[in-house]
């Protein structure tokens, strides 16, 4: 029983993967042919199955597979044809070697070698799936397709997802840029100021809040809070803002983060860990944290 056909002109690099479809599904104990035959240079793939075997499952999984191996097949066309143009006309304010940055970022979004960690990640799996979606249900109607055609015909209708998932990436890394701009400014502050206190002690309350001493144990939140009007931040200010920017005005050479895992807030750490280094050590077994896991 025939379950697709496919036709294709030239060399192609994906003949291996789907060649490998048998090999998979094998492992599945699923049992497919294919065979290959070629006429007037055009190559033509049929996958085929066991009258007995055949079902509309079997066929779901097979376009399924197929439709990953075209989408494929659609990025590496966008790629060459259409992503060094797309990123200069719309991102022309970056430098090369940033856009030679971002295009590695997208690609390895776009070859699904990103793991799924943020907002973005989910965003571009979900447009990714959309773009797939949209392969299977072409491949569902023809039950037959020639790449080729596909390729000339109906890759517009994918650009545009394409063109989603790449705006996003670029989102991503502005920002992340920003961030890092915004980290050496902090350490170069850090740096050419001397220490106006030894050692601070960043206490993480069972329920997330914050405590702030000196090696004494004297609070010192409120010379925090005070050195705000010296820094210019303005009122509209959070609690990690007023720590951060009372450390980066006092400098201290020693901080001590302690019962670290109850923070709610990881960035926050990070930009710690970022602007100062060295200076940062983490503790979770001295009498401050003992007393922490007690009062659990």
């Amino acid at each position: 029983m025939l379950l697709l056909k496919l036709a294709y002109e030239g060399e192609q690099y994906f003949i291996e993967d789907i060649q490998s479809i048998r090999n998979i599904l094998k492992e599945k104990n699923i049992t497919i042919g294919i065979s290959e035959s070629i006429e007037n240079n055009t190559h033509f793939v049929k996958i085929f199955c066991d009258d007995d075997d055949y079902n509309d499952r079997l066929k779901s999984i097979i376009y399924l597979y197929i439709s990953n191996i075209l989408y494929k097949v659609v990025i590496d066309v966008f790629k060459k044809r259409e992503m060094f143009e797309y990123l200069t006309d719309t991102y022309f304010f970056l430098k090369h070697d940033e856009l030679l940055e971002v295009e590695e970022d997208i690609m390895n979004v776009l070859n699904l070698k990103e793991a799924i960690s943020d907002e973005t990640s989910i965003y571009c799996i979900n447009r990714i799936n959309t773009i797939i979606e949209n392969i299977r249900e072409c491949i569902e109607e023809n039950e037959e397709i020639n790449i080729n055609g596909f390729i000339t015909f109906r890759m517009k209708e994918l650009i545009g997802e394409i063109e989603r998932i790449i705006d996003k990436v670029v989102e991503k890394y502005m920002v992340e840029k920003e961030y890092k701009e915004f980290i050496k400014l902090l350490k170069y502050f850090v740096d050419i100021q001397e220490s106006r206190i030894e050692e601070v002690n960043l206490i993480i309350e069972n329920d997330g809040e914050y405590r702030i001493t000196d090696s004494y144990g004297a609070d010192i939140f409120q010379d925090f809070i005070s050195d705000l009007s010296e820094c210019k931040l303005g009122n509209n200010v959070n609690v990690e803002d007023v720590i951060i920017s009372g450390l980066i005005t006092n400098s201290p050479n020693k901080i001590v983060i302690h019962n670290g895992k109850m923070c709610l807030n990881k960035e926050f750490l990070d930009t710690i860990d970022n602007v100062f280094g060295e200076r940062v050590t983490y503790c979770n077994e001295c009498k401050i944290c003992n007393r922490n896991k007690i009062k659990i």
